[in-house]
């Protein structure tokens, strides 16, 4: 049950034993119900926030939370080009915990609600660049979690391993995540200072005079740790439109080496927590977690088919096939993704939207060109061999096929002294096949390329 406001009021007066609280009132954090909050109005004129555990499972975030902001000295602080919390005061442990810190003015937004173009975006971009530029002695000094990229692979391939076990994750799902852990560039990135997995809601924005927004305090520092960049940036996958921008501010603040395959492991980790929500509904034996958790894996597993993470250069029969099959002759039915819990984030449950988005994108672009060819004949593409259409001048890289420019073998010019013979009904159905497998692959290549940029 959640603490009343005169309750955690009391708890204030706990911590702070010769300050008087004058004024208490409710305080929203969109925390995911892990803590019980309240703004409270000091004697001194100063407002804070008060939190204590929910529950004995999110004692440690707090406590985590209350270590980090400790280890954020003034030094430090001065680096940021924002706000951060200070601790004010504190006491207890455990479900008992109380952290009083000085309350930010601001307000957030929504990872769903984040709009494309310059202003929000590209502001926490740049303020998440701030955030990894830091010095990683920081962390190192006060003992926080320190975590190599080989630490970080094993750590995922770990969490691949107890899903796999679990037989519930579809085959070409964990194919797609076995694949990825095993590709060594993938993993070629340089550790820094992460918050360990915040949103956009982490930032406060406030406008200047002329209604631009900048960002002045973040927040949830809770996962304070020095390990992959990548991991601050997997809620973009639930908030597609406006990923674009936000790495355009990400990498105009920032003055880290380039990370060629930042976007490709924060894809990678949204991914994986419908993984560790499954493991999550095995470990604590919740049946309902564990049916929610493989319909919302069997639904990413049909938005991500015959795609990978990292794109090799393949362009044989079998992925254009699997391109095609991306469509699907329906949708898939909405799940509901209400039940929350601290070892799973609930932000990612959305990533399934965006693929859905995605796929919706193929039927269209699809039905136009079976549109606008009225020969074409959708069973007649698995007679033909597509590995051969490449750029000859870069082997092994699949080309865009100018559509325009091919002909059938009913249009080829014919050299001086060739016998024009007519097409059997036999030849001609192999034209017809012929070019409606080039132009179904064209139009499954061209709608992969646009769904693996978010």
């Amino acid at each position: 049950m959640a603490r009343s406001t005169l309750t955690l009021a009391a708890s204030v007066t706990a911590a702070l034993p010769r300050i008087g609280v004058t004024g208490v009132g409710p305080l929203s954090e969109n925390a995911a119900g892990r803590f019980d909050s309240a703004l409270a109005r000091l004697e001194d004129g100063r407002d804070v926030v008060v939190r204590m555990p929910a529950d004995e499972s999110s004692a440690a975030d707090l406590a985590a939370e209350a270590r980090a902001l400790h280890a954020l000295t003034p030094g430090v602080r001065s680096l940021l080009p924002f706000a951060v919390p200070e601790v004010v005061g504190e006491s207890g442990s455990g479900a008992q915990r109380v952290l009083v810190v000085d309350y930010l003015d601001g307000y957030r937004i929504d990872p769903a609600h984040l709009p494309k173009g310059p202003g929000y975006a590209p502001a926490i971009g740049t303020a998440l660049a701030a955030v990894h530029g830091l010095p990683v002695s920081i962390v190192r000094t006060d003992g926080l979690p320190v975590r190599t990229p080989e630490q970080v692979r094993d750590d995922v391939a770990r969490l691949l391993d107890r899903a796999d076990a679990t037989g519930r994750v579809p085959d070409g799902l964990m194919l797609r995540w076995r694949r990825a852990v095993e590709t060594d560039e993938l993993w070629r990135f340089e550790a820094a200072v992460v918050l360990g997995g915040a949103t956009s809601s982490a930032f406060l924005l406030s406008d200047d005079a002329d209604g631009v927004p900048h960002v002045v305090g973040v927040l949830d520092w809770a996962g304070l740790s020095v390990g992959d960049p990548a991991v601050d940036l997997r809620w973009l996958a639930s908030a597609p439109l406006a990923a674009d921008d936000v790495h355009a501010g990400y990498a105009a603040g920032g003055d880290r080496s380039p990370d060629p395959l930042l976007r490709e492991r924060a894809r990678l980790y949204a991914e994986l927590e419908f993984a560790r929500w499954l493991v999550h509904g095995y470990d604590e034996g919740e049946s309902d977690v564990v049916a929610d958790a493989v319909a919302l894996l069997d639904a990413l597993a049909d938005g991500v088919r015959g795609d990978h993470i990292v794109p090799d250069s393949r362009a044989d029969i079998d992925d254009a096939m699997a391109l095609v099959e991306r469509v699907p002759p329906t949708a898939v039915t909405p799940i509901d993704t209400s039940i929350q819990t601290d070892a799973y984030d609930p932000e990612a449950m959305s990533l399934y939207l965006a693929a859905e988005r995605d796929r919706e994108a193929n039927a269209e672009a699809l039905a136009e060109a079976l549109a606008s060819d009225p020969v074409m004949d959708a069973d007649s593409t698995d007679a033909f061999d597509l590995s051969g259409l490449r750029d000859p001048d870069e082997p092994g890289a699949t080309a865009p096929i100018d559509l325009d420019g091919w002909t059938g073998p009913r249009d080829a010019p014919k050299e001086p002294g060739d016998d024009e013979q007519p097409m059997d009904d036999d030849e001609e159905e192999a034209a017809r096949a012929s070019r409606a497998a080039l132009r179904r692959w064209g139009v499954s290549d061209e709608g992969t390329r646009a769904g693996t940029d978010g």
